[in-house]
């Protein structure tokens, strides 16, 4: 087992990677130690492949456990879903003492993890991620929230979990396409951040095609290492921790205009960087071997690099509601190189996506 350390004051919390941990939740939920009533929250998909084992750790340890199921995909992150997950908290009568376990992807962390910062003020929550994507990403740092339709992830808070715990051998059930959206969040951090995890990635290609655990560990290990220290210096995104933001303007824009579910979250965050890495060429941040570098590595993992086809308008009107947005611009992140950042504030969206199809 590999870990380490979110270092927040009081809000601290570790994330334990391992094969085969989960097995230990039990007596991790033990040692923090959370007492009371727990809530599983999970979905039909993963609760059939995880859940039995889930739920007897809990048991083990003498938690009372009950199971929430909420429907599985992003179509079902918005309020409806999330009061089904308010209905179960109430007819199980937890209280302040209990905590909730989220158990599955980001959908699943993402809305748990709002649930327990909202439910009677909030009680606490542990991350047990079940997909590359939430493991390296959604799990770590406490952003938790719900879609709406006028854009991705517009309702929520910083709320950070008490746990995390990651499984790898969760990711053989992993589809290939969810594994891939995976991988995608992994090169962000290569991208902007450190270029030796670039590097890395780009030498082991063939190893995570194939899920060779020991390549695993050191890119999901080095992943949560270096967002845990972004989120140390910067937790609410006041600043620094904006980077992390790396292909998700452009990429959630793909998504609402696509329709949630359509294109995936890591398909449309490596479509984002693809378009990242092209304007960063085009502004002179990076040169074009560079940009070869960085979509050359997202095409090898078959992720597709080009923007869809939607009326220039309809991304302007998108990005105006993004999350992201401050005063009258957007705050861009583009890759200085590969390895460094340039956050620069872009007021003119229509051209930024002019430019995009100019650089295809």
């Amino acid at each position: 087992m590999k870990s380490l350390r979110v270092g927040l004051g009081e809000r601290s919390y570790s994330i334990h990677i391992a094969e085969g941990i989960l097995s230990r939740i039990g007596a991790l939920c033990r040692d923090l130690p959370l007492k009371g009533r727990c809530a599983v929250v999970t979905n039909p998909t993963v609760a059939a492949l995880y859940l039995s084992q889930v739920r007897s750790s809990l048991e083990k340890e003498g938690y009372q456990v009950t199971v929430v199921e909420i429907p599985d995909g992003e179509e079902y992150k918005n309020s409806s879903t999330l009061d089904m997950i308010y209905d179960g908290l109430i007819s199980a009568e937890l209280d302040r003492g209990s905590f909730i376990v989220a158990l599955g992807g980001g959908v699943v962390g993402d809305m748990a993890g709002f649930a327990a910062a909202t439910f009677l003020r909030g009680i606490p929550f542990v991350q047990v991620p079940t997909t590359l994507l939430a493991q390296v990403d959604s799990s770590v740092g406490g952003k938790t929230g719900i879609n709406h339709r006028l854009g991705k992830n517009l309702i929520g808070a910083f709320y950070q979990p008490s746990l995390v715990v990651i499984d790898l051998d969760t990711l053989d059930s992993l589809p290939e396409r969810e594994y891939l959206c995976g991988v995608a969040e992994t090169l962000k951090y290569g991208i902007v951040l450190e270029r030796s995890l670039f590097e890395y990635i780009r030498e082991s290609v063939e190893d995570l095609k194939r899920l060779q655990k020991k390549v695993l560990l050191h890119v999901v290990y080095e992943a949560c290492r270096i967002k845990a220290s972004v989120v140390e210096k910067d937790e609410r995104e006041s600043g620094l921790r904006a980077v992390l933001n790396y292909g998700h303007t452009i990429g959630h824009a793909v998504e609402t205009l696509s329709g949630y579910g359509a294109v995936k979250h890591g398909e449309a965050v490596a479509i984002g960087m693809a378009q990242a890495a092209r304007l960063s060429a085009m502004r002179g941040y990076s040169t074009s071997e560079e940009r070869d570098a960085i979509t050359g590595l997202i095409g090898r993992f078959g992720l597709s690099l080009e923007l869809p086809d939607f009326p220039l308008k309809d991304y302007q009107k998108i990005i105006a509601h993004d999350k992201k947005k401050r005063d009258d611009g957007v705050n861009f992140i583009f890759n200085r190189g590969i390895g460094d950042f340039v956050i620069e504030k872009v007021t003119d969206l229509g051209s930024l996506f002019s430019d995009c199809r100019k650089a295809a």
